[in-house]
């Protein structure tokens, strides 16, 4: 036998033997799903439903009556006693006689309480000593030079404190120096106690005085 002859006989039965397992192979896929289908459809046939009925409970049976039993009359039950309710009559209605209401008057405000009585005094003027306030220094210069003398007669305004305010001439002393020097030296060094109103509160007030200028 030749090698080519070998060959072509290898390959025969190489082909034989794929074709063979293919077809076993066939054959069992279509036996295992044959079989699976008729499992499933025989349970399918063999599973049937149906209803289930419960029996109903048997009869109670009653027990026998009990032997010598002697026969009991039945209690008697005595009627409710009857309530008498006696009706109670209401009691009268009086009526009360009612009040007028009360006549209220109206009563007048207290009148305001009297204001303090104020206490009345005299009024009283300025008041003043006027001695020492002049002394011979105080003449003039000019007034002694040419001998002027005389009595110069003043007005003083007084403030509430007790200093002069002004100085006015009633009456001259025929000498302009000496008046002019009189009322200078009363503004500067007068002072007074002053004037009081009818309360007793200081006020303005006035003072007369009377100035003599006389040459030793």
């Amino acid at each position: 036998m030749s090698y080519a002859t070998k060959k072509e006989i290898s390959g025969n039965r190489t082909a034989a033997i794929v074709v063979v397992a293919i077809l076993h192979a066939i054959l069992g896929y279509a036996i295992v799903t044959g079989l699976a289908y008729n499992v499933i459809k025989k349970a399918a046939e063999d599973l049937k439903t149906f209803d289930v009925e419960e029996e109903p409970p048997p009869p109670e049976e009653t027990p026998p009556p009990p032997e010598n039993q002697p026969d009991v009359p039945p209690p008697v039950v005595a009627p409710p006693p009857i309530v008498r309710i006696d009706s109670i009559a209401p009691p009268p209605v009086v009526a009360t006689p009612v009040a007028p209401p009360p006549v209220i008057t109206p009563t007048a405000p207290p009148a305001p309480p009297a204001p303090p009585a104020v206490r009345t005094v005299p009024p009283k003027s300025a008041v003043g000593n006027l001695q020492g306030l002049f002394s011979n220094d105080d003449y003039p210069a000019a007034a002694a030079d040419n001998e002027e003398q005389g009595t110069v007669v003043v007005r003083l305004a007084v403030g509430t404190n007790g200093r002069v305010t002004d100085c006015s001439v009633s009456s001259s002393s025929g000498s302009r120096t000496l008046d002019s020097t009189t009322c200078r030296i009363l503004r500067s060094r007068a002072r007074f106690t002053p004037a009081t109103d009818s309360t007793g509160n200081a006020t303005v007030g006035s003072h007369t005085q009377r100035i003599t200028w006389r040459l030793q």
